[in-house]
């Protein structure tokens, strides 16, 4: 296999092409970051306090929804609240598949359509 084609993809990839990485590696300090990404799940309504915290405070939260199904009358006041959070900031709101959503700040959107489509 051709560097490009481990690059850009081509063919199955194994558990042992990937790294694990150290965060003692990496500087933890973020500095003066504006904004912040948020990783949450979301198991009960009250869960979505934190995260609308976090959407009002400008951070963008991608939040695993596992839990729950998509029809599930729970989920969807939950996506009720947090349509209404990114509409009151300017943000956006997306299901990934059935276990992600992502919810952003003001002034930033999710785009429909994978890179390089």
């Amino acid at each position: 296999m051709g560097l490009m084609s481990k690059l850009i993809g081509g063919g199955q990839r194994s558990a042992d092409e990937y790294v694990e990485l150290d965060i003692d590696d990496f500087d933890a300090d973020a500095g003066a970051a504006d904004r912040q990404v948020h990783i949450a799940e979301i198991s009960d309504r009250q869960d979505v306090v934190d995260i609308k915290d976090a959407v009002y405070d400008g951070g963008l939260v991608i939040a695993d929804i596992t839990r729950h199904t998509t029809t599930d009358r729970t989920m969807e006041q939950i996506y009720d609240e947090l349509k209404q959070v990114a509409q009151e900031v300017g943000g956006d709101v997306v299901q990934k598949d059935d276990d992600q959503v992502i919810i952003t700040p003001g002034g930033m959107k999710v785009a429909r359509e994978k890179l390089g489509r």
